[in-house]
């Protein structure tokens, strides 16, 4: 059977971005995913998914949000390979006073 886990307003402080204010101050972020697994294959630990995010994006230090993402993926699915899509979701709620921006992808395996 397929089911999907979701992590919703997941909170993350890390230093992502490429203004030099972005490189000095860590800044929230927040990150959203629905992941579609075969159950039959493996359970999924919605636990351990959102620390793979947290310990990537606090790490790695990304430029990019699209480079976070493609990471983030990769390494949730070497984790767990019965994923058959992922669709992540990253907004940075500080960056701009007037307006909540982010990336997000739909990744189907």
């Amino acid at each position: 059977m397929k089911y999907t886990i979701l992590i919703e307003n997941l909170e993350v402080k890390a230093i992502i971005g490429i203004l030099e204010e972005e490189r000095i101050n860590a800044q929230n972020i927040i990150i959203n995913s629905k992941i579609t697994y075969l159950k039959k294959n493996g359970f999924l630990d919605y636990a351990k998914v959102c620390k793979i995010i947290e310990d990537l994006l606090v790490e790695k230090k990304f430029f990019l949000l699209e480079d976070a993402i493609e990471e983030i993926i990769k390494e949730i699915k070497n984790y767990y390979p019965n994923i058959l899509s992922i669709y992540l979701q990253i907004k940075k709620p500080q960056i701009l006073k007037n307006a909540l921006v982010g990336v997000e992808v739909l990744r189907n395996f």
